[in-house]
């Protein structure tokens, strides 16, 4: 049986060398946090205004400011930073977090197409910065769509090591 990692990687097209290549460097050193702030304002513009209906229903009962700050702080802690969401709200577990969305391909897509456009207009990223985020993002947005399908089909959430909530 594939691991999450692996479907991750087949679905995304990005090994996870790539896709963990952010650990190689402090992306938040680099950056700093006023551009994952930046990042993150400009990604949710672009997700509440989309145009596609079923995507913005994904999004009707969370608060904007508050999924900007939910994004932001993870990419911080993530990317090189202090643990800010830990702080706040403790482990990330994005497939637990995510669970009550459609975390399809289809939504993983769309995700990625405005994270694509946030990234591309944040002007303080640079081009090798840009595609390590990008790769990340890619992996990470399927390996959430693989969360979502195993949490589908036994009706359980994967724990990081394997075992089932």
């Amino acid at each position: 049986m594939q691991s999450l990692q692996e479907k991750a990687s087949e679905w995304s097209g990005v090994d996870s060398a790539d896709a963990f290549a952010i650990d190689n460097t402090n992306l938040f050193q680099k950056l700093g946090l006023q551009t994952f702030i930046n990042l993150s304002t400009n990604f949710y513009n672009r997700v509440y205004d989309d145009e596609e209906e079923w995507f913005r229903s994904i999004f009707v009962n969370s608060k904007k400011e508050e999924a900007i700050q939910n994004q932001y702080e993870f990419f911080v802690q993530r990317m090189g930073g202090p643990p800010l969401y830990s702080q706040r709200k403790g482990h990330p577990a994005l497939i637990g977090r995510h669970r009550p969305f459609p975390v399809t391909h289809q939504a993983a897509e769309r995700w990625l197409h405005h994270m694509q456009k946030a990234v591309d207009s944040t002007s303080d990223i640079d081009d090798d910065s840009k595609i390590k985020m990008m790769n990340f993002f890619r992996h990470t947005a399927f390996f959430l769509v693989a969360g979502d399908e195993l949490k589908n089909q036994n009706g359980r959430v994967p724990c990081k090591h394997g075992a089932s909530k």
